[in-house]
């Protein structure tokens, strides 16, 4: 169906003056409101004010303009029904076949920490939604259009074909109805923080960003919902893989916990090293050194620029992703040299959102995100020897890591890097055997290391391995029947023990 008549209204105005001239161009009406219409209006562009449809100025400080018969009875008649297209004729009701609508930003508004509570209930948008929907309903005769992205292919079909395809139109009402659901969860969702019921509401809509290759494996489906932006950017490569977003969700949150610079090195979402030092190229061959062999096609994170001499010592292997805040030009060029790198820039300023989601046979799991550091009034000495500060400075670097390895896990460290991981295996002292295991083959030697393990040693075992390879401090959380048995097998090795009463559980 022909376009005659479009309205537009607006709150990003994103490529709208570009829209509304290419159809003035084509012989389409222009109908608009408020600012929209002003914008439109100075850049000499003829508008019909919605007011001037309507017969009523806009109401209440501006809360009330589009709710009115004339702008959704010209939306949603159908042109094809005698008894609608009669109702449009009686009542002067001019036919709208484009809208133009995008929300009031009431997630970014609520993001903003110093938002009020009145400030946040003004940013719900009541008319736009309900254009949206409206259009979206009756696409079959009127063109949704919320974003700007989707400007140009509309356009594109009017001007060469005089129409927009049915199946192109039912793409855009799905769009126009995800935005209007994702909308109302956020406000839902917002609403329920602020009242008693927190926690009662689980709703979450999210609209495609990209579809994937597969999933973990060639033969499964996957998706990407939502959106990588906010946190990274990609410069250079191949797009990510179902893989690849999951291991750099990990990466980031590891190298998160460092403050001074650092390298993380992230295999199947298990760090295979850790590296501090005052420059990158040392932190980098601190972390490489724990494990030689896992990087090759790992994920290599910084928390500081990427500077050359790091990323030529980068180079020397393969991994499928390296991350940084930012690259020196140099490093950039020089790593661009090998097609299927994936290079990323990450914002460490991002916070990752509170909650977390996992999906299960009948529904969802939602926790809060794993956040808790050490707390030192629940720290104890539970040993007759007390940690020396080279050991505390170890065994704190050994906390922060190991609460990112898959359980059970035990990670052994010195104050400035990772010596060997023990992740995911069944057993805790089958988690402390394969680390000395892989020390062993790497020619690390674990004689004055610490050892952290994310949950509690059920028995000694697992203690008396550790002592047996030279630990001298081991930090855990403490809490099992037998911590008696565990305390007593580090006090005859002459090991210091924290209990940290924190457990990092991580599946």
């Amino acid at each position: 169906m022909a376009v005659k008549r479009a309205f537009l209204s607006v709150f990003d105005k994103t490529g709208i003056v570009e829209l509304a001239t290419r159809l003035q161009t084509l012989g389409v009406e222009l109908v608009s409101s408020g600012g929209t219409a002003k914008l439109l209006q100075e850049n000499g562009l003829p508008v019909t004010p919605v007011e001037e449809l309507t017969g009523f100025p806009a109401l209440f400080g501006g809360r009330v303009k589009t709710l009115h018969p004339k702008v959704h009875g010209g939306i949603l008649y159908r042109r094809d029904n005698e008894q609608d297209v009669a109702d449009a004729i009686r009542w002067d009701i001019p036919a709208l076949d484009l809208v133009v609508v995008n929300l009031y930003p009431f997630q970014q508004t609520i993001a903003k920490p110093e938002t009020t509570f009145e400030e946040a209930i003004e940013m719900i948008d009541i008319g736009g939604p309900g254009l949206l929907r409206a259009a979206a309903k009756n696409h079959q005769q009127v063109i949704p259009l919320v974003h700007a992205d989707d400007f140009a292919p509309v356009l594109q079909a009017l001007e060469e074909q005089g129409e927009v395809g049915l199946e192109e139109r039912r793409r855009l009402a799905l769009r126009a109805f995800a935005t209007t659901a994702e909308y109302d969860v956020a406000i839902s969702s917002w609403l329920a923080s602020q009242c008693d019921t927190t926690g009662e509401l689980f709703a979450k809509v999210q609209i495609r960003y990209l579809n994937l290759r597969y999933g973990e494996n060639p033969h499964q489906m996957a998706t990407v919902y939502g959106d990588l932006a906010p946190a990274v950017e990609i410069l250079h490569g191949k797009k990510l893989s179902y893989n690849n977003i999951v291991d750099l969700q990990a990466a980031l949150e590891l190298i998160g916990e460092f403050d001074s610079p650092a390298c993380a090195i992230v295999k199947h979402t298990n760090p295979c090293g850790v590296g501090l030092a005052e420059q990158l190229p040392a932190a980098w061959e601190r972390a490489f050194a724990t494990d030689r062999t896992s990087p090759f096609g790992g994920i290599i994170t910084v928390n500081r620029e990427l500077d050359l001499t790091t990323a030529t010592a980068i180079d020397t292997i393969f991994s499928e992703l390296v991350v940084a805040p930012a690259f020196e030009p140099a490093a950039l060029q020089l790593l661009k040299k090998k097609k299927n790198r994936r290079l990323i820039s990450y914002d460490p300023e991002y916070c990752f959102p509170e909650q977390q989601y996992r999906s299960f046979w009948g529904g969802t799991l939602v926790q809060e995100r794993d956040t808790v550091d050490i707390d030192p009034a629940r720290l104890q000495v539970v040993s007759q020897r007390q940690p020396t500060e080279a050991e505390w400075q170890a065994l704190r670097l050994a906390w922060r890591v190991v609460k990112h390895v898959k359980s059970n896990a035990v990670v052994f460290t010195s104050a400035d890097r990772t010596l060997a991981v023990g992740a995911g295996q069944m057993s805790r002292v089958d988690s402390t055997r394969v680390a000395i295991a892989k020390a062993t083959v790497q020619g690390i030697r674990l004689e004055g290391a610490v050892l952290g393990s994310d949950a509690f040693f059920p028995f000694a075992d697992g203690i008396e391995e550790a002592a047996a390879a030279g630990v001298t401090a081991v930090i855990q959380p403490g809490g099992s029947l037998r911590d008696e048995e565990t305390i007593a097998a580090a006090d005859r090795a002459g090991l210091a023990m924290v209990f940290t009463g924190i457990r990092h559980f991580k599946h």
